[in-house]
Parts: C-alpha cells; sequence; structure tokens
C-alpha cells in the first residue's frame, strides 16, 4: 500500500513488479549480501488497486487485530470446509461457538420426536391431503435427500432446504410443483402441531415421510407388503440459516434419476447420472434399482413419460427392466433430439411403445449395469426388486442423518 510499482523482468525471463520508492531490503535467497527491492505478482496488485479489494485490504493494514481473527476464521474454514456439518467434529477442541454459516447450520433438534404411532396416523394424513399422490410425494422427498455429496457432506434432506431459497427455484425441482406439494404438507405439519403442544413433527421429516408413504402404497399397490423404515428427528432450517451462493452450486445440470438435462460435449448424459450415484455414495446395484423404482413411480421431474416403460405407473413394479430387456422393442434414436431422446418400436408390427433417454437405455447398454438390469427383470424377482428398492431408498433419505447413524452401528453390534 505504501509503494509505487514498476513492471520489470525478473531474473528468470518472467514479467514482475518492483517497487520504485522502496529500499532494497529484501535478502536473496542464495547471497547473504546481497538485497532487492519488494516484487509482486499482478495478483497481489489487485489487492490494492480493484476497488473492492483495495478497501478490504486497507481496513486489514490499519486493523491488525481484524486480520489476525479474519485470517484465523478463513484458515478454519480451509481446513474443515469437506468436513460436513458441526455434528461431525470430534474432540474437544470442537468450538463451543454457534456453527458459521458455511458449516450449514441447523436449530437444536426437538427433544421430544414423534412416535410409531404418530407416524402412522401422519402417514394416513399425507396420503389424503388434496394436491398429493404417489408421483409428487417421490420426487420431492428425493430433490430434498438427493443434494447430498459424500466429497464435502453438503447437502441431504435434514433441513427442509429443498422449501428455502435457492433450491425452491431449482429447475430440477419443478418449483411450480414443489410449490403445491410444500403447502399441502405444511397444512399437515400445522394441523399435527397445533394439537400435539409436547413433540412436533418439522416439515423436514414430512417431506421424507411423504415419500416413504408413496412407496408404501406404491408397493401395496403393485400387491407387496413391505414397510419402508422411517427415523424421525429432522430439523427445519430458516432462510437466514442457508447460504444461498453456496447452496446454488448443489444446483445439477443434469439429474439422470428424474431425468432432467442433457449431457455436454465434454460429459454424456448418462456420465453425469453416474457421477450423481459416486456423489450420493451408490453400488452400481443400488444406482440401478432407484433407476428401476424412480421410474416406475413416474418421478421425472417434468411428468414426462420418458424412461416410464410400464402400463401401471405409481406401482412399485420391476417393468422399467422387463420392458427395457424386452427383445421384442427396438429402440431408434428421435429425430431432432441430439442423440437424447430414443423411441422403442415393436419389432413384430412396428407399433411404437414407448420413450426414453440416454440415462435409461444405459442400463441396458453398459455391460456392468445390465447385468444388473437383468437380475432385477427376472420373473421371481419382483419382491427382491421392491426389497432392495426401499433399502437405497431410505440409505439416501438417511445420508445427512449424522445423528442416528451412530446409534444405528451400536444397535448393530
Amino acid at each position: 500500500m505504501n509503494n509505487n510499482w514498476t513492471l520489470v523482468t525478473s531474473p528468470g525471463g518472467a514479467k514482475q513488479w518492483e517497487a520504485t520508492n522502496a529500499n532494497a531490503s529484501h535478502p536473496d535467497p542464495f547471497n547473504p549480501h546481497k538485497f532487492h527491492k519488494p516484487t509482486m505478482l499482478t495478483s497481489d496488485l489487485a489487492l490494492r488497486y480493484d476497488p473492492i479489494y483495495k478497501n478490504i485490504s486497507q481496513t486489514f493494514l490499519h486493523d491488525f487485530d481484524y486480520l489476525t481473527e479474519k485470517f484465523a476464521l478463513a484458515w478454519y474454514k480451509l481446513l474443515h470446509r469437506d468436513m460436513g456439518p458441526l455434528a461431525r467434529y470430534l474432540g474437544p477442541e470442537v468450538p463451543k461457538k454457534a456453527p458459521l454459516i458455511w458449516q450449514d447450520p441447523l436449530p437444536a433438534p426437538n427433544e421430544h420426536v414423534i412416535d410409531d404411532a404418530d407416524v402412522k396416523h401422519l402417514k394416513k394424513q399425507i396420503l389424503s391431503a388434496s394436491g398429493l399422490n404417489i408421483s409428487n410425494l417421490v420426487t420431492t422427498a428425493w430433490g430434498s435427500a438427493s443434494t447430498f455429496r459424500i466429497s464435502d457432506k453438503r447437502g441431504g434432506a435434514n433441513g427442509a432446504r429443498i422449501a428455502l431459497k435457492p433450491q425452491n427455484n431449482f429447475a430440477v425441482n419443478n418449483p411450480s410443483r414443489l410449490k403445491t406439494v410444500i403447502a399441502a404438507l405444511q397444512g399437515v405439519m400445522k394441523e399435527f402441531n397445533s394439537n400435539n403442544k409436547d413433540k412436533q413433527v418439522s416439515l423436514a421429516d414430512l417431506i421424507v415421510l411423504g415419500g416413504t408413504a408413496a412407496v408404501e402404497k406404491a408397493a401395496t399397490d403393485a400387491g407387496l407388503d413391505i414397510t419402508v423404515p422411517f427415523t424421525p428427528g429432522r430439523v427445519d432450517a430458516t432462510q437466514d440459516q442457508t447460504d444461498e451462493t453456496a447452496f446454488a452450486l448443489l444446483e445439477p445440470q443434469a439429474d439422470g434419476f428424474r431425468n432432467y438435462g442433457k449431457g455436454t460435449s465434454r460429459s454424456l448424459t448418462e456420465e453425469f447420472l453416474v457421477d450423481k450415484a459416486s456423489l450420493l455414495n451408490l453400488s452400481p446395484p443400488e444406482l440401478t434399482v432407484l433407476i428401476g423404482g424412480l421410474r416406475a413411480l413416474d418421478a421425472n421431474f417434468d411428468g414426462s413419460k420418458h424412461g416410464i416403460l410400464t402400463d401401471s405407473p405409481g406401482k412399485l413394479t420391476n417393468d422399467f427392466f422387463v420392458h427395457l430387456l424386452d427383445v421384442a422393442n427396438v429402440w431408434a434414436p428421435v429425430a431432432n433430439s441430439d442423440g437424447e431422446l430414443y423411441q422403442s418400436t415393436d419389432i413384430h408390427n412396428g407399433t411404437a411403445k414407448y420413450t426414453a433417454t440416454r440415462a435409461d437405455l444405459i442400463f441396458g447398454s453398459h455391460p456392468e449395469l445390465r447385468a444388473v438390469a437383468e437380475v432385477y427383470a427376472s420373473s421371481d424377482a419382483k419382491e427382491k426388486f421392491a426389497k432392495d428398492f426401499i433399502k437405497a431408498w431410505t440409505k439416501v433419505m438417511e445420508l445427512d442423518r449424522y445423528d442416528i447413524k451412530g446409534r444405528k452401528q451400536n444397535n448393530a453390534q
């Protein structure tokens, strides 16, 4: 800040800036008797000449204590950025202060959570609520939970941030439909909480419970008697606890689980799908069974029928795999779809039957994924498919439940 700078050539031939009004006070790294004037890179001088960074730098120049405080916080963030929420930190040096905004803070959980009887009652209330159905309950629960990233432990259903900005405006969440679902679930929440002063249900729990109830009903409609596990205890974040800029980075360019978006010149649609599965910490079988189940449940982001390879959408069947691998179905690209959309025709009479995307057909063309798909397409695999789907579904719904993972491990032991 106290020097003027001129562009010079370094001993190595590169361009750098040298102070014109400073003394040669910086020691040479090799010759203890030789000194140089201060030198800077353009990126260094940007902190002085950029109008925004200049003000910040001036503040640090004149307030060393403030600089020390901010450096400590920035260093703390740098070293802990990929550790997720504060609940994952261990040891006596865990900060006692409230979590910082980049740690995606959440309110303290309610000591008295809903019990099994409440869960059963709320399921009935959700399924009978106006505007709610299997498809939109499943897509909302999936949209809430599938923001999780194993890479930095961010995202997930806890906090119900799908109801807050910016997630409530993500195109993949179909904002108009999401608004309807959230409003209906908030109505159920308000009614329950007004009648139960000693225990309250959160919107975050209801979003997941709505998906749970929808999957159970879909299984029942398919002739299966299966219970989907549900563990309450989620809480609702506020808008003030949500860093909109940081959460905007969780918006996907493509999400094959809901048949949203498409590939680019650098990454194919199916590669985006596999990358998403990796972020959700899913194995190839889990990825495969989830796609089959979500298609059966009619869970495309926009309500389209691409990949809905069944005549009974909304039932938890293995129809997706049966029709995908049926040799009587011949697939060909749809004109003007850039190779993203395909149409199947009956090999016997040429009748058009289904449409599917690259994210669907990869399960018939990729050797490893096809091998898994063939297992679920078997005539005796209907119950196995449903049970495996529910297991994978529950895993995704609980990816960010660090408060219960330790308990479950202890119970298993």
